[in-house]
This record gives C-alpha cells, sequence and structure tokens, in this order.
C-alpha cells in the first residue's frame, strides 16, 4: 500500500478523457476529484503514483475499486500476469529501466485495472513507455477504445525493451573480441555480470509473454479488431525478443565456458613445465645428495678434478633425460 507519509507527492502523473472519435482531453487532479464517464464511446487513462499517499485515498474514494483491485494496483512486489475480475482486467507488465542511473534489467512494474470505461495504472519508478503513449495522445494520436490503450502500452514496453536486447547483442559481440585479445580475469567477471544481467531481464519478460498470450485469450469482449491484431504482433515480437536473448545467453554461457578452458589449459601447461623440470632435476639432486654425504670412502675425495667430472657427469645425465623424453614426444 501506499506510505501514508508520502502525502508531497503528486498523486497524478496525467490522466485523458477521449471521446468517442479518438480525441483526448487532459485532466487535471482537481477534475478528477468527480470524474464522470457517461457518454457513450467515452473512456478515460488514469496513470497515478502509487507511493503518493493521495492514490489510495482516491482510489478508495473516488474510483472506488474493490480490494481486490486495490491491493493490484498498490502491492509493492508483482510478476507480470493477467487476471479476469468482474466486468475488467487487472494486468501486471514490466518494462525496462531506462532512467539516468539506473539499470536496464532492474524492470519497472506497471499495473493497470482495464474496464471499457476506465484505464487506471500506477507505477511507482517514471516508466517511458508510459510516456511514450502519453505523447501520442498528446499529438492527436486517436486511440479508440480502452483496449487499444493497452495494446498501445504493451507496444511500446516491448519496443523499448527491443533497444536494451539490440546493445545486449552488441556487448556479448564486444566480449568476444575482449576474449580474443586477452583472457584477463576482468574478462571473467565482465561475463558473469552480463549473464547475471541477461538472466534477469529473462526472469520478467517470459512471464510477460504468457501475461499477455492470456489477455489475447481471455478479452474477446475487450480487444477487437485491430486491437487484437495490434497486440498480437506484439506478443510475436516479444516471442522473437525472447528468442534472441536465449541466444545472447547461450553465447554468454560459451564465452564463459571458453574463459574456463584456456584458464584450465593455460594451468596445465605450467603444470607441464614444472613436471618436465622436476623430472630433469630430481636424479640430479640424488647424485649431489649421494656425493654429499660426508663420510670416509667417497671417491674423488682427494682429486683435484673429481668436482668437475662431478658437474660434466650430471650435465650430460640432463641432456640423456631431455633426449630420451623428447624421443618419447613426451615434450
Amino acid at each position: 500500500m501506499a506510505d501514508p507519509s508520502n502525502t508531497d507527492i503528486d498523486p497524478l502523473i496525467h490522466g485523458f478523457r477521449v471521446d468517442a472519435h479518438g480525441r483526448a482531453r487532459e485532466l487535471d487532479w482537481e477534475t478528477l476529484q468527480h470524474l464522470e464517464v457517461d457518454k457513450p464511446g467515452q473512456w478515460c487513462w488514469i496513470h497515478l503514483n502509487r507511493r503518493s499517499a493521495g492514490t489510495e485515498h482516491w482510489l478508495r474514494t473516488v474510483a472506488k475499486v474493490d480490494g481486490q483491485v486495490l491491493a493490484a494496483l498498490l502491492q509493492d512486489d508483482t510478476r507480470p500476469r493477467i487476471v479476469s475480475h468482474e466486468h475488467g482486467y487487472l494486468l501486471n507488465l514490466r518494462g525496462v529501466n531506462l532512467n539516468p542511473g539506473a539499470d536496464p534489467e532492474d524492470m519497472i512494474s506497471l499495473r493497470l485495472w482495464a474496464t471499457g470505461r476506465f484505464v487506471i495504472s500506477t507505477r511507482a519508478t517514471r516508466i517511458l513507455a508510459a510516456e511514450d503513449v502519453r505523447d501520442m495522445l498528446r499529438g492527436g494520436a486517436a486511440v479508440h477504445s480502452s483496449g487499444a490503450l493497452i495494446a498501445a502500452i504493451s507496444r511500446q514496453l516491448v519496443s523499448r525493451m527491443s533497444s536494451v536486447i539490440a546493445e545486449l547483442d552488441d556487448k556479448v559481440d564486444e566480449l568476444e573480441e575482449q576474449l580474443l585479445q586477452t583472457s584477463s580475469s576482468s574478462s571473467r567477471t565482465s561475463i558473469s555480470a552480463f549473464r547475471r544481467m541477461v538472466l534477469t531481464l529473462r526472469r520478467y519478460m517470459a512471464p510477460q509473454r504468457e501475461a499477455l498470450a492470456g489477455f489475447l485469450r481471455d478479452s474477446e469482449d475487450f480487444l477487437v479488431g485491430d486491437d487484437r491484431h495490434s497486440l498480437r504482433d506484439t506478443q510475436d515480437t516479444l516471442v522473437r525478443l525472447l528468442e534472441d536473448l536465449d541466444m545472447i545467453r547461450e553465447r554468454a554461457l560459451l564465452l564463459q565456458e571458453q574463459l574456463v578452458e584456456e584458464r584450465a589449459e593455460a594451468m596445465n601447461d605450467r603444470l607441464f613445465v614444472l613436471s618436465v623440470i622436476s623430472a630433469v632435476f630430481l636424479p640430479l639432486g640424488f647424485f649431489t645428495g649421494l656425493f654429499g654425504v660426508n663420510v670416509g670412502g667417497m671417491p674423488g675425495v682427494d682429486s683435484p678434478m673429481a668436482f668437475t667430472l662431478l658437474c660434466l657427469a650430471m650435465l650430460g645425465f640432463a641432456v640423456l633425460v631431455v633426449w630420451l623424453f623428447r624421443r618419447l614426444k613426451w615434450i
């Protein structure tokens, strides 16, 4: 529910009354206090800030929505879904967060209560797709029904997603280039963060596809003609974007696996070099240890050439070991 302390937040983001010809007239907050829609073909879109205490008061006293609708419009966390309720539809949709300084995968929730006469939408964070539709109405675009408005909002939500998915596709190409040039730990960190972003986006986009499909299936009396075709095209676009997102996720997974394989191969190469060095110097260490025993009877103790001969013998033995390894194709 809205925080009662948020009395300084304006509840109304924008509102429109649309006549039977699709012409929109903007409404102010004072007009909404005694709003009536009684002319045939007329309907309204009221877009509210759910963090404002005035929003809950208006929904209770003016719009007179029931408890289920009120809870759906004001609850804190929702997943995309569609619920048919009495004479209308409750829709929870998500849009990418394109606000300055925000991460796109922190998707913004847009809640809607749609009937033939009203579309009431609420959000907590600015959502550009709703502003796109607002600008269309201000520019004189004809939206003839509340069903057409839902189709237009859904279309803009998915359109905004398209640009983000295109950027992700470019980003995975960039990661591939980086991986060809270097396999540093920074590349591994970048790929892991990228995969988390993709997975977060898919977490909300996949249920949204099901929500739009359910709305198309259950709203035969609400969506008609071009509105239904428009929403179906939007759903098809969303399906394609999800397929692109799955492909991006697979490419990122392959990059991560390739990076792990390269690091494992580099580690094996280092271990192999260390093993060869150990194999060469292990017998040499044995000889030096043997001839370093400080007891009587050691050969060459009284000969000035003994140390030189020992060094030459060990050098020859080392060359012999290396030759043997190469002959066995171990190195």
